[in-house]
């Protein structure tokens, strides 16, 4: 097969920033994908409707005509009104709530520390059918940090799904064969993301010959049989398990330096990736449903009525390196192979 037709995809895991950055990396994703979950970790956070609101007036600014949909969602804190939420997604302009637990990644220092404070919240969501997007990560120095998504399961989400049994819950960027095994175990009301960048790294990837910062993410890339768990989810055809890309810009200052920030840049080459990744393992059959279907019908939106074109090309297809932004130039993600799938112009 040398050309494939989808549905226009969907990322149901953004970043876009904001200022400069906003205006230099949202084309990038505006580009291929229809529509996609905006993450609210900003400084300061997006937490009520009205913040939510004015955010998603700047993106439409950064992108005038573009055929894209920002998802906004609300920043949850212990402070969160459970009343202005459902509100907000009752109008239409939330479309999920993000749980980040404090100091877990980037900008995540205004997350939760006390799950009990936030009960009320999970339950009026739990009503009003509010979709939860988890940053699915334990923060206590004394746990590993390759052990930190399995134990978050084990002691915050399992605990907060059966106290509130009919919230829906997005496990974003899985990392481990335990997320992998805990959503196939939990057929109700459990989806799973899983990002570009995490079918291809393993720890190996960013620490032998030196350490690489443009592979260090949140979380971060455990074992090699961890990716593979991930990648055989990707094949699956499972539909609890669905593109959200997690494409995270930095400035290039602050990813190369002593402490780096934690985030892949994949929007530019995201789908020509995976094209790469389902051809070689014989399964471009079921991209489609990992990009295009199985997200949206997750939330309960509509299949987008556009669609995109690949082609398979004899040489290898060239992405520039770096995106130059007013905030600095970001690094575009590089797989460590030569990619001949391109999205048609």
């Amino acid at each position: 097969m040398t050309r494939l037709t989808l549905t226009r995809p969907d990322d149901f895991h953004l970043h876009l920033r904001d200022g400069a950055m906003l205006q230099g990396i949202a084309p990038e994703s505006a580009r291929d994908f229809a529509r996609a979950i905006i993450m609210p970790n900003l400084v300061p956070p997006v937490v009520t409707g009205a913040e939510a609101a004015a955010y998603r007036e700047r993106i439409a600014a950064a992108l005038p005509g573009a055929d894209f949909t920002p998802l906004m969602t609300l920043y949850l804190t212990e402070q969160t009104d459970p009343a202005d939420l459902v509100a907000a997604h009752k109008a239409g302009i939330v479309t999920a709530v993000k749980l980040y637990p404090a100091g877990a990644t980037t900008n995540s220092a205004s997350g939760v520390t006390d799950f009990t404070k936030v009960a009320k919240v999970f339950e009026a969501m739990a009503e009003a059918g509010v979709p939860l997007c988890v940053h699915g990560e334990v923060t206590a120095a004394e746990i590993d940090i390759f052990d930190r998504e399995a134990v978050f399961i084990e002691t915050v989400l399992d605990p907060i799904r059966r106290a509130h049994p009919g919230l829906k819950v997005i496990m974003e960027h899985v990392t481990t064969k335990d997320a992998v095994d805990y959503v196939r175990a939990n057929p109700q009301g459990l989806g799973a993301t899983i990002t570009t960048h995490h079918l291809i790294l393993n720890r190996n990837s960013l620490l032998v010959g030196g350490m690489r910062p443009h592979y260090f993410c949140l979380p971060v890339a455990k074992r090699e049989l961890h990716r593979q768990a991930l990648v055989e989810a990707a094949l699956s055809g499972d539909p609890r398990f669905f593109l959200g890309t997690d494409s995270a810009p930095h400035s290039d200052d602050r990813k190369e330096c002593a402490c780096c920030a934690a985030g892949c840049f994949t929007a530019t080459n995201t789908m020509p990736i995976l094209a790469q990744i389902f051809d070689r393992e014989g399964r471009l059959d079921r991209l489609e449903g990992f990009t295009s279907h199985f997200g949206a019908d997750f939330y309960g939106l509509a299949r987008n009525a556009g669609t995109i074109t690949l082609e398979k090309t004899a040489e290898p297809v060239r992405f520039p390196a770096k995106i130059e932004t007013g905030a600095g130039p970001v690094t575009v993600f590089e797989p460590g192979f030569d990619l001949y799938w391109r999205v048609a112009g």
